[in-house]
Parts: structure tokens; sequence; C-alpha cells
């Protein structure tokens, strides 16, 4: 396993890529989790597991609180004015809510790419060398390395690897989010969380990311914020419905991918996989 040694001393470290044995033990846990902004509430009293080395689908309509459960994972929330946080979440040993906690490690740990492609306006290779520098990474040989090697993770070295200096912004769509993957994998994170992450991006660019999607989950806890359902079953091991009940987005069920699709516990579950809620 590869290390990129920073100058203070700490080490950026990849995950372990042998998840099997740990995937029936939950990485991510949350406890009657909401969040408000002023006085409205996004979502109340979520009470949801998440094991490690797998993709976990939330789906439901616009407004439940999908989103925002995504940004409390690595508290982005804190940067959001008016924003209330409470209940409790657990990733590992690390309790995330601790006002303590360290939020850049926690963000180093937990990385979240967003709906649109967002690189840096810098140069390809900047996009990558701008982070791990910040985070006092500052070996030649280890960015180099971790430049070519995040590339090839997400199958963007052979299309870039002789125009790294070019802008990031000339890039095709779907290539300006594998460039904000690859970004966030350089940083050696446990878990990724991706809003929308195809949403905004053709269909052939959309399958790519795809495909990237799973390809990463032996490596990776993934959550993934998605409306369309035939993408869900395509690359989800876990599905979690989220829907507005008395003003507040909540959790309705949540469970296997394929037996919520092909099972649902509750009707409205159903209703919404067969096209007649949402």
């Amino acid at each position: 396993m590869n290390k990129f040694k920073a100058t203070n001393g700490a080490q950026i470290t990849p995950p372990d890529t042998n998840l099997k044995s740990l995937a029936s033990s939950p990485l991510i846990e949350t406890e009657n989790l909401s969040l408000h902004y002023g006085r409205k509430a996004a979502f109340e009293d979520v009470n949801l597991s998440v094991g490690h080395g797998r993709i976990t689908a939330l789906v439901g309509p616009s407004g439940c609180g999908k989103s925002s459960f995504l940004m409390s994972l690595n508290r982005l929330t804190d940067l959001i004015p008016n924003c209330s946080v409470s209940g409790s979440i657990k990733i590992g040993d690390m309790n995330v809510l601790d006002p303590d906690t360290d939020t850049v490690s926690l963000r180093t740990r937990v990385g979240l790419i967003f709906q649109k492609p967002n690189p840096f306006p810098l140069s390809i290779r900047e996009n990558i060398t701008l982070p791990l520098r910040e985070h006092n990474v500052a070996n030649r040989n280890d960015i180099n390395h971790a430049v070519e090697k995040v590339l090839q993770d997400v199958g963007l070295w052979d299309e870039v690897m002789d125009r790294l200096n070019f802008p990031a912004l000339s890039l095709s769509g779907g290539q300006q989010q594998r460039l904000c993957i690859a970004r966030t994998l350089a940083l050696g994170p446990e878990v990724l969380l991706l809003d929308e992450p195809c949403s905004a991006l053709d269909p052939l660019s959309s399958a790519v990311v795809e495909d990237l999607i799973v390809s990463l989950k032996d490596r990776y806890t993934i959550l993934v914020v998605t409306h369309n359902l035939a993408q869900a079953r395509r690359i989800a091991d876990y599905l979690a419905l989220f829907w507005v009940r008395n003003g507040a987005g909540r959790l309705i069920e949540h469970g296997p991918a394929g037996e919520v699709f092909d099972a649902p516990r509750e009707n409205l579950t159903a209703a919404y996989i067969n096209g007649m809620r949402g």
C-alpha cells in the first residue's frame, strides 16, 4: 500500500483494499440524526447504518433531505449559516459531531463530490497537487506518483497524460467529474459521498462515471444521491428511501437494493419504485 508522507510527519494512506471481511460491520452509523436550517427541518430522526465497501443509494423526491444528509456526514453543514445538526454520527471510532473533532481530518477521511463538476481553474495536474500540498505532502516523487495513480484509478491517465498542464476546464463534463473524483481520492479517503454525480452529464459520460463508481466500491464506502432509479438499481448494494412527512425528511425504508426494489416492506416505497408517487 502506498503512503504519502507529509512534511509534518503525518501520512496520507489510501484505505485497505480488502474490505470484504469488514462488509458485515457498519462503518457509518447515524442515530436520531436531525438537521434544521433555522426553524425549517431538512430531515429528522434518521437512523442508518452503512457497511464497509458498499454502495448505498439515497433516493426520494426533491426536498426530502438527501443532500443535506450527505453534507452532515463530513460537517460541511458547519459552513451554512443557521444550520444546526443534532443526534449522533459515528464513522468508525470517530464521533463526527463532537465539537473537538478535527473537521480537516474528517473531510480528508470523508470526501464529497458534487452534482456539477467543479474543477479548480488550474491545470489538470494542479487540481491533484494543490490539495496534496495543502495537506503538507511536499515530496515531488510522492506527488507525481499520486497524480498518476489517482488519474489511473478514474480512467483518465491515458486520456490526459500528455496534457497534464492544460486547463482542467478544457476537459469534457464527464472528464471534469472524473478529475474531481481523482482529486478527492488523492487524499486517501475511506468514504466517498456523491451528490447526483451524473445528473449534469450526457448518457455516455454518465455510463463511464457509473462504471467508475462500481469499480471503486471494493476500496471505498460510497453513498450516492440519485433521482435515477434505474441507475440506483444498476450500481447500489443498498437502497435508502427518503420522503417528506410532517414537513421534514424521513428515512422510510433501507435495505439490500434487490430486496427493496423487488419486495419493499413499505407501501410508499412500492409506490415510488413503481412510479406512482414522487
